[in-house]
């Protein structure tokens, strides 16, 4: 259970941090495809050892890559949404706050005064 378990988790985690692996079919598809169950299994596996959700695992993976774009600063907040398959940005931001307790706006201004931060200080 648990070697699936981290196959499932390591199958997010490429899923979403992996460009070449952009994803055009919805998460539960591509992840029961990858592993070979039904999502059904691999979901209630997953809730019953984690005692969370797939689907609450797969925002953790989104926000945590969305800060690491937002760190890097290459990119918008709405190219990131898009890359990140979201509807808007506003379902972004509405995620990102709910996990982060910020939004990305202010995780971007956070950024920025510790840049500028460690540059006067240089």
């Amino acid at each position: 259970k648990s070697i699936l378990i981290q196959k499932i988790k390591d199958t997010i985690v490429d899923m979403v941090f992996n460009e070449d692996t952009t994803v055009n079919v919805k998460s539960s598809v591509y992840i029961a495809d990858k592993l070979g169950h039904s999502y059904g299994y691999l979901s209630n596996l997953f809730s019953e050892v984690t005692y969370s959700s797939i689907e609450n695992y797969i925002i953790m993976q989104k926000i945590e890559r969305a800060k690491q774009l937002i760190i890097i600063n290459e990119l918008s907040l709405t190219e990131i949404a898009f890359l990140l398959n979201y509807s808007s940005v506003s379902h972004l931001s509405m995620q990102f706050k709910n996990t982060t307790g910020i939004t990305p706006s202010a995780f971007q201004r956070i950024i920025q005064k510790r840049r500028a931060n460690l540059n006067s200080n240089i």
